[in-house]
């Protein structure tokens, strides 16, 4: 593609960036046809290209992004299934995460938009405030048939009332910081990430990763003073408040690096995975932070894949369960593990089936399913029948949004793929499994 910016434009690093990409792309529409948005609407402004179409033009011109921009723009999900499918090679990742950052200094929403994503940043990446919320969306779900009268606010704070689960589960069994020795003989020592919404939604997932690295020899670090790894603000385009965290966690792994030494830094959220291991781009242009960040980002694993770097021992519990298995979106196409989760899982005695349009988003995609409800319960009742189809006594997956999302009237046990392979090898059984005897 052509572009037309001026030097001075490409003195600033994110429009230099956006540039480079732009002009990768050459127009083709092959992401048309596995853009979610697009698939549900058939707008060409709510395919990549189309969205890629308006950022150009927002930026080439040094504009403050308009209401049609804006639109469109914040109906992508993220999902990033365009990338899996471009043969150019465009970063549409970076191109739109640049032009959300513009959108937030330059649109001014509505006032009600603004006080929820303020609200939304403000609460999610802090556990604490995040418990409080939960709970007083609990107490609130009486007044939801009551929210769709108030438009597009009413539906958002519906859509929050009815993501949050009336009880929370009990709180996990481990310290919130410390080191976890493994039973025998030390393989590796790693760093848990902690998490924000998953350590109050399901703190069973960490557990389970504990239990399962320590049982087959890996000293677990969970470190202190760790924060949010930034993905949900970033989502958002609060450029500043995403770029704080990563520089914290950045701080606090580096501290542990320097301390112990790590192998990895394990990650069980898989929209958190795909974040830390941009961190590495994201501050590449801090001198203080380029090099720290880029070594974060080299040994940061999703649980999968470090797992698939051990000799697993022969599993102790074989359920002979059918699992569905929904690879979320930032595990697919964000961090391209693709095959061996599923491999992991038949080899602990699973039965693995794949989804149909397993590409497509469920509509989780961080706050989307409170900020764009409506398309968000489209993607999720499209998703639930085609895991229907695949008559799976549970679904396995690797991201607690993807739980959270999918988990809404589909009927069955929703569980993290690390929170099976404890089972099998050893762990006790889920409590999304009791049922199944």
């Amino acid at each position: 593609m052509q572009t037309h910016f001026s030097l001075a434009q490409l003195a600033d690093p994110g429009i230099a960036e956006s540039e480079t990409i732009l002009r990768k792309c050459v127009h083709c529409g092959f992401c048309t046809a596995t853009c979610p948005t697009f698939v549900l609407l058939g707008d060409e402004l709510d395919s990549p290209r189309g969205r890629i179409y308006l950022i150009k033009q927002m930026l080439e011109n040094d504009r403050p992004a308009d209401v049609e921009t804006v639109t469109h723009v914040d109906r992508c999900l993220s999902c990033l299934s365009c990338m899996t499918t471009c043969p150019s090679g465009v970063n549409y990742m970076h191109l739109v995460d640049e032009a959300r950052i513009r959108i937030e200094k330059t649109y001014a929403r509505p006032l009600p938009d603004r006080a929820l994503r303020a609200l939304l940043g403000f609460i999610l990446p802090y556990p604490f405030r995040f418990r409080i919320a939960l709970r007083g969306a609990a107490l609130a779900a009486p007044l939801k048939p009551i929210l769709s009268r108030f438009g597009q606010l009413g539906d958002r704070m519906g859509a929050m009332i009815a993501l949050a689960p009336l009880r929370l589960p009990p709180r996990s069994t481990f310290p919130d910081a410390g080191e976890i020795k493994p039973a025998g003989r030390r393989l590796a020592r790693v760093a848990l990430l902690g998490g924000c919404a998953q350590k109050v939604l399901r703190p069973g997932i960490n557990d389970a990763t504990i239990r399962l690295l320590t049982r087959v020899g890996v000293e677990v670090v969970l470190p202190k003073n760790e924060g949010c790894c930034g993905a949900l603000v970033h989502h958002l385009g609060q450029e500043e408040h995403a770029l704080a965290e990563a520089r914290h966690n950045v701080d606090v792994w580096t501290a542990e690096i320097e301390r112990g030494g790590l192998d990895a830094i394990i990650i069980t959220a898989s929209g958190c995975g795909t974040v830390i291991k941009d961190y590495g781009f994201l501050l590449r242009n801090d001198p203080a932070y380029a090099a720290k960040a880029a070594k974060v980002s080299s040994i940061t694993k999703d649980v999968t894949e470090f797992l698939g770097t051990l000799k697993l021992p022969e599993p102790v519990n074989r359920p002979g369960l059918t699992l569905a298995y929904h690879s979320a979106c930032s595990m697919q196409h964000g961090q391209k593990i693709t095959t061996l989760p599923k491999q992991l899982l038949t080899a602990a005695g699973f039965k693995v089936r794949d989804v149909p349009e397993g590409h497509l988003c469920c509509g989780s995609a961080g706050t989307y399913n409170i900020l764009q409800p409506e398309i968000a319960a489209q993607l999720r009742d499209r998703k639930i029948a085609n895991i229907l189809t695949t008559e799976p006594d549970a679904v396995a997956t690797g991201n607690i949004g993807c739980i959270t999302q999918i988990g809404r009237g589909l009927g069955l046990p929703v569980l993290h793929t690390v929170e099976l392979l404890d089972y099998a090898y050893g762990g006790p059984k889920p409590a999304g499994l009791a049922s199944l005897g």
